[in-house]
């Protein structure tokens, strides 16, 4: 066999130059590989007009808030995004979420357990109710929008009796919970050390590709793209980390998302599980019959989708001041789910990445702060953002037809 390498037509293009990088974007855009690029261009179009409207959008203090705002719903947009790549959906996460910020609450506040304990025992309830969802719908064979309907209903009654004759449960001001959400690393130096690994780790990550690439035989990106993308990354995290020092610093709560994020990117994109996901989410029965677990993998999927909820309740908890019956309420389950789809991820499932959870998360965040700084309506905003929902299912539609057309699913 002969040991040449392996032309990739799609590399071949981009060692053009930026005549070959504007001809491979073009074949992308008309095969309907939109990817994130109509998000991310919202997101800057979200930003230049806000801060034309009001002009205070782009300060320092207002996008550090916005940074602080997105870590809950993010979070539980994460598990969304993992549930999404199934095919499924998960209606709970709101009561669920609500649910384990009551039982953080009660077992701290009334019986005195351990702060650390108290989350750990609330998270591993979340991934228990979880579990049982996807016992339910993966063995049983129940729809997982049953399924979880019904865990949207039972699991909010739960909340109400566990809170018992208490409305609210305040944090306690030396409470772990309350740090997760309202700590700061004041020092500069915390929010540049984090924009330089997640730089160097980006790089790094490439490098490794690319020599898994060359080990197997296969053309290598160009050392420009290589460079272009660890530039584009740099600059993201640095100028976000200037801007993020200009106010208190580096929060708490920005690190334990991205941990999240990166965490969940890891699994989805290098490990064996995470590739069964897509599988699963892209044909099950081509899943089961190539020897995946598949009920395994719906219900693992559903247990990790509820502990996140957990943990973002917990940050939603701290964000209103303590434990309340009411936690999870609301349009919080829609902004979830909408979050996870405006940022990307198919719901047809099989098509989708863990960082749309950070994209859409912040549409829908920079639309909510930029219509306050506006003035405007509660209403107003749930208008504007389900037209921004709708508009992101027009999207996936069009390109997933467009992928059929061009023989590329």
């Amino acid at each position: 066999m002969s040991q040449d390498l392996v032309p990739d037509p799609r590399l071949l293009v981009r060692e053009r130059g930026l005549a070959g990088y504007w001809e491979d974007f073009k074949r992308r855009v008309r095969g309907g590989e939109l990817g994130s690029i109509p998000v991310v261009l919202g997101v800057i179009v979200i930003a230049i007009v806000f801060e034309a409207q009001t002009g205070d959008f782009l300060t320092p203090r207002n996008l550090s808030n916005i940074m602080v705002y997105v870590a809950g719903p993010g979070i539980m947009a994460v598990g969304i995004v993992l549930v999404l790549l199934l095919g499924e959906i998960d209606l709970s996460v709101g009561s669920v979420a609500g649910l384990c910020a009551a039982l953080w609450a009660v077992m701290s506040d009334q019986h005195g357990v351990n702060d650390i304990l108290a989350i750990v025992l609330a998270i591993a309830g979340g991934a228990v109710v979880g579990t049982i969802h996807g016992f339910f719908f993966a063995r049983i064979g129940v729809p997982a929008f049953v399924v979880t309907l019904a865990g949207f209903l039972g699991w909010s009654g739960l909340q109400i009796w566990v809170m018992g004759d208490k409305g609210t449960i305040n944090i306690p001001r030396d409470s772990l919970v309350k740090d997760m959400y309202g700590y700061y690393f004041s020092d500069i130096s915390a929010a540049y050390g984090l924009a330089t690994v997640l730089t160097a780790g980006y790089l790094l990550a490439l490098w490794r590709q690319e020599r898994r690439r060359q080990r197997a035989g296969l053309t290598t990106r160009p050392l420009s793209e290589i460079v272009l993308r660890a530039v584009l990354v740099a600059a993201a995290s640095f100028i976000a980390a200037y801007e993020l020092n200009q106010h208190r610093g580096l929060p708490l709560a920005l690190v334990i998302f991205l941990a999240v994020l990166l965490l969940a990117d890891f699994m989805l994109r290098r490990t064996t599980y995470g590739r069964q996901i897509y599988a699963v989410g892209g044909n099950a029965e081509a899943a089961r019959r190539a020897g995946i677990n598949v009920e395994f993998v719906r219900l693992t999927v559903f247990s990790i989708s509820s502990a996140l909820a957990a943990l973002g309740g917990l940050f939603m908890a701290a964000q209103a001041g303590g434990a309340s019956k009411n936690l999870g309420s609301g349009n919080l389950l829609m902004n979830v789910i909408a979050a996870a789809v405006i940022g990307g991820t198919s719901l047809f499932g099989g098509r989708g990445w863990v960082w749309s959870a950070l994209l859409g998360t912040l549409v829908i965040q920079s639309i909510t702060t930029g219509l306050n700084l506006m003035g405007m309506s509660s209403e107003i905003q749930y208008m504007i953002t389900g037209a921004v929902l709708l508009l992101a299912v027009v999207v996936d539609s069009i390109s997933r037809r467009t992928q059929r057309s061009a023989g590329r699913t």
